[in-house]
């Protein structure tokens, strides 16, 4: 384990999987390798344009199919139009931006970070074969989940605490996940991953310009994209329970591996609350609801 990276992944010839946010950063690297090792990889993108310059650099098997998170509508239509899928990778995200509204009124953060990827999944859930990997972050250290006013309507907006509560939902997204699949006997596997802090476009666009810059600053001494991107193909790829939680040992640098997280994120009631919400918010549950 000490000394996996992507040049270990096994082939995923016959394989199909769907990368969102494909086309830059950890993403970018997520679906170049797996495309390298063989798989049928699709860009899930906002901009297709974008999408397709990144695919055009890719070995292997890639598609660019559009994908706005932030719309409930494209979410559906992306669904719609895959007839099957191996591997579900939810990569894509923003951070600490600035208070806006998705089309569908949530707050951004939340919205495209966990509700935009709980629709997504639950949608695709029918089509997946082996796994859903999502992405969440070491920034959920610092969030919690607030039942009452998910989308901040009634506090004050911070960006570092949506951000982080928005991190905190990703994990207890596949802590939930990962309870229902085992109660009706699926094999399909729920997976959360972070990244440490790996330097790419994400820390530049965060709508604030001083902290922009400061995290460009910062970046200076973060790993690299390359790196960060090894804990999702660790987790696609490796034999590891669901609702493992995959990143680098000593937080921001080291092997890949299981590691630790917040009580919160731990916390069944929290998650089984905060599914039952995002279920109610975007119109969308659980495939195999009947089963339970």
């Amino acid at each position: 384990m000490s000394d996996w990276t992507a040049a270990d992944l096994p082939s995923f010839a016959g394989r199909t999987v769907i990368v969102t946010g494909a086309n830059s950063g950890l993403g970018e690297v997520t679906a170049r390798e797996l495309a390298r090792a063989g798989a049928t990889v699709i860009l899930a993108v906002r901009n297709e344009e974008k999408g397709r310059a990144a695919a055009a650099t890719m070995p292997g098997d890639t598609e660019v199919r559009r994908l706005d998170l932030q719309d409930l509508a494209s979410v559906r239509a992306f669904a719609d139009g895959v007839a099957k899928v191996d591997v579900l990778v939810n990569n894509a995200g923003i951070m600490a931006v600035p208070y806006a509204k998705t089309v569908d009124g949530f707050e951004s953060q939340i919205g495209t970070n966990h509700l935009g990827h709980f629709a997504l999944t639950n949608l695709l859930l029918p089509k997946v074969s082996d796994r859903v990997v999502t992405v969440s972050s070491i920034m959920h250290l610092i969030g919690v989940i607030s039942l009452k006013d998910l989308n901040w309507t009634s506090r004050p907006y911070l960006a570092w605490p949506a951000y982080g509560q928005s991190k905190l939902a990703n994990l207890l997204f596949t802590k939930e996940l990962q309870r229902r699949l085992t109660q009706v006997g699926s094999p399909v596997r729920a997976i959360a991953v972070h990244p440490g802090y790996s330097a790419t476009n994400l820390q530049g666009n965060t709508g604030n310009a001083v902290g922009s810059k400061l995290w460009r600053a910062a970046n200076a001494v973060a790993t690299d994209a390359d790196f960060g991107a090894r804990q999702s193909l660790y987790a696609v790829s490796q034999d590891i329970p669901g609702d493992s939680f995959v990143g680098p040992r000593y937080a921001m640098r080291g092997a890949t591996q299981l590691v630790g997280r917040s009580p919160l994120a731990r916390n069944a009631k929290t998650a089984a609350a905060l599914w039952d919400l995002s279920a109610q918010l975007t119109g969308t549950d659980f495939a195999y609801a009947a089963k339970l």
